[in-house]
């Protein structure tokens, strides 16, 4: 009678946690929908970037290669998907190899035009999560690129100049070391001056013309790079500010404290009388001085200037006269 109780109760245990549920249904492998589409106009082509999702909508990560296609039709007000996709201009097999990509087509079609722009990803057979989210541009004639572009090198920096009519400007940089330059600067103007460099290393510059209001966002091709590897062989600024107080046995020099970055120290000099300045000491800690060999009675002029790490000298600042006690 036990063994068969047992034999029952192991019976029915292994029935309730053996069950095995509904199959569920085979994943579909769908692509996320892109969510980060961007577009601009850069000179005679429309340039749109987005991410390549890399998971399904089952949050599954993809196995097999994607495709993407991107479709270009009229802004119309209100957007109605069904509407815009009847009459779009489609692009098929962009690139999905990176995960970060990046498409251009010509815009020559679509100049004078309000247009919106969107893509959808496909899956391994052609499913889809639907289009991308819709970005509006107005296509306008391709600006023309700045010519001429020059570079100089000044104290502040380097400073670039070029011609244009363009309503603004972009400048890039890059370093040697680097691929792709970056973007350092906006401006109006037709010059700009790069005050972050370090002196001894090489710059590859360009600039490109670009427009910005409302949906118009154009730009030029960016200039052909000019190169520049800069010397420091600018001395810090003319100390200013000198005053000499007297006092028995010494004589008590003190100014205003450079600010130049690259500040290494000062250098006195004095005269007696009417006599040359020359170098008296070198100091390389604060704006002040003690001359202790001067003599009672004698009158003596005092000058200062400013050096750098190279170094580099600047001019001495107007002369202090004083007499000695």
């Amino acid at each position: 009678m036990w063994r068969a109780w047992v034999a029952v109760t192991i019976a029915l245990f292994s029935a309730g946690c053996g069950s095995v549920g509904q199959p569920l249904p085979p994943a579909l492998h769908v692509p996320q929908r892109v969510l980060d589409l961007s577009a601009v106009q850069q000179g005679d082509k429309i340039v749109v970037r987005f991410t390549v999702p890399s998971r399904t909508t089952e949050n599954l990560l993809i196995q097999k290669a994607v495709t993407a296609e991107l479709g270009i039709g009229s802004a119309v007000t209100p957007f109605v998907l069904g509407v815009w996709e009847a009459g779009a201009k489609r692009f098929n097999d962009l690139p999905t190899d990176e995960a970060s990509a990046k498409y251009a087509v010509p815009a020559a079609a679509w100049i004078g035009k309000d247009i919106a722009i969107a893509v959808r990803i496909l899956g391994d057979k052609d499913r889809t999560a639907g289009w991308s989210n819709p970005v509006t541009l107005s296509v306008v004639p391709p600006l023309a690129p700045p010519a001429g572009l020059r570079q100089e090198e000044v104290s502040e920096g380097i400073r670039l100049t070029w011609q244009g009519d363009a309503p603004s400007y972009r400048i890039f940089r890059r370093a040697s070391s680097d691929e792709h330059g970056a973007a350092i600067a906006e401006t109006d103007h037709r010059t700009y001056t790069d005050t972050g460099i370090e002196y001894q290393k090489t710059y590859h510059y360009s600039v490109e013309a670009f427009r910005a209001a409302g949906d118009v966002r154009a730009s030029s091709d960016p200039t052909p790079e000019v190169d520049v590897t800069p010397i420091d062989k600018w001395p810090p600024p003319v100390p200013t500010g000198l005053a000499v107080i007297p006092s028995p046995g010494r004589v008590e020099l003190a100014w205003d404290r450079s600010t130049a970055a690259d500040l290494a120290g000062y250098k006195i000099y004095r005269a007696e009388g009417d006599g040359p300045l020359t170098k008296l000491a070198e100091i390389r800690e604060g704006p002040s001085y003690s001359d202790r060999t001067v003599v009672a009675g004698k009158t003596y002029r005092y000058a200062v200037s400013a050096f750098d790490q190279i170094p580099n000298e600047s001019e001495k600042s107007p002369p202090v006269s004083v007499q000695a006690h």
